[in-house]
């Protein structure tokens, strides 16, 4: 009876001691083993079984991407500006046994090494340089901690500077030079302004006075081509005119011709001729003496038709 005691007891000291050693390491995760104070393995994600009584899990170590605030740091720029600069670290371990044996501290070994690079690189650069340049000192802090820490199985991702506290009395200054900025561009902006809107009303009376010049000119140029047409028409009607006399006195001398008039009705006409050449407006005329005959006749035809009468 003693001995099934004995034997139940043994049997569960055995499964808890196999318990024990059945472990399993989760996704994003390692596992430093130990055999007899020395470093054995490095377990990964899976079921793992450690040797009673021998081995032992040194240190569990997180492998993903950590995230480090440090708090603000005094630095000194070239032109012996103090100012308070804290920084933001991500970083990821990618060799447990390194991180494990590497380092005794890592986070603080990180912060010191993290202020000491910062308090280099702002010493070379002067106050414009510093607030200007964040970028090349992200890029230049995180090359340097990422050498410095490698023999520590530590990458370092990214390095910010999450602020830049200057002076009270800078802090003062830079808002006055940033009030004297603004001010100088209005100023430049409405100058400008003022500038292009003259411009503008300068142009628009030039192209105003362009296009009253552009309208007188087509004016002119209308009223000389109506002139001309006119004056054209007129001498066309003076033309045509002269033309229908001349024709008319043709028709007169041909039906003149083809009557074959005697020697008295051609004295006659020539005696009309010569009353339209006076038409009241001759003060003198002579007539030749081969028409003054005729004339007398005709005028005793005139008194006899008057006495008929």
């Amino acid at each position: 009876m003693e001995f099934m005691i004995v034997f139940v007891i043994l049997l569960v000291i055995v499964l808890v001691i196999a318990a024990s050693c059945i472990k399993i390491v989760p996704q994003a995760h390692a596992a430093v083993v130990e055999c007899l104070g020395a470093y054995r393995a490095t377990w990964g994600v899976g079921l793992h079984f450690k040797r009673p009584f021998v081995d032992r899990i040194a240190k569990r170590i997180n492998l993903k991407e950590q995230v480090v605030d440090f708090p603000p740091q005094p630095v000194i720029t070239k032109d012996n500006v103090t100012m308070q600069i804290d920084t933001v670290v991500y970083f990821q371990i990618t060799d447990p046994k390194l991180f494990a044996y590497g380092v005794e501290n890592p986070i603080m070994a990180i912060e010191n090494l993290t202020a000491t690079t910062l308090r280099n690189i702002i010493g070379d650069l002067e106050l414009d340089e510093t607030l200007t340049s964040r970028e090349t000192i992200n890029t230049k802090m995180r090359a340097s901690l990422d050498v410095a820490t490698d023999p520590w199985g530590i990458k370092v991702n990214r390095v910010e500077l999450k602020n830049i506290i200057p002076p009270a009395a800078i802090q003062d200054a830079m808002e006055k030079q940033m009030k004297a900025e603004r001010e100088r561009r209005e100023a430049i902006l409405k100058a400008e302004g003022e500038k292009k809107s003259t411009i503008l009303v300068a142009e628009g009376k030039k192209e105003s006075a362009i296009l009253d010049a552009e309208a007188e000119k087509q004016a002119a140029i209308l009223r000389a081509e109506a002139h001309k047409e006119a004056t054209i028409r007129e001498a066309e009607g003076q033309a045509e005119a002269i033309l229908k006399i001349q024709q008319a006195n043709a028709d007169g001398l041909r039906f003149l011709k083809e009557a074959n008039p005697d020697a008295s009705v051609l004295q006659l006409k020539s005696l009309e001729a010569f009353a339209k050449a006076a038409d009241g407006k001759a003060t003198k005329i002579i007539i030749p003496s081969e028409i003054q005959g005729v004339a007398g006749l005709a005028k005793s035809l005139v008194e006899v038709a008057k006495e008929d009468k």
